[in-house]
């Protein structure tokens, strides 16, 4: 009973991967359509050819601290948003005035 919905399931992602996109066809320009493809390089010429690290031990100090801010954030919000006090008065549940 499975394999025919599967079977189905599968035939769908497959006929969606045939689709054409239109609208990113658009962005390109004619000169970009008319380009010649990249010329393929070895990694080692584009690795001589990058420029060396700007890393410093000001920028490493200054990472360290953004990283301790976003962990102590991402412990604040963590925590409970509900206060003690409003928690209680929630689960003491409301009560309807009598209709009388």
């Amino acid at each position: 009973m499975h394999a025919p919905r599967l079977i189905s399931v599968l035939f769908a992602l497959a006929l969606s991967a045939c689709a054409t996109f239109p609208e990113l066809d658009a962005t390109l320009s004619a000169e970009a359509k008319d380009a010649e493809y990249p010329q393929l390089m070895p990694v080692s010429e584009m690795t001589a050819q990058a420029p060396d690290a700007r890393i410093t031990e000001q920028t490493a100090s200054s990472l360290n601290g953004r990283i301790a801010a976003l962990r102590a954030r991402a412990a604040r919000l963590r925590g409970s948003v509900v206060d003690s006090a409003t928690k209680r008065r929630m689960q003491a549940g409301v009560t309807t005035p009598d209709a009388g």
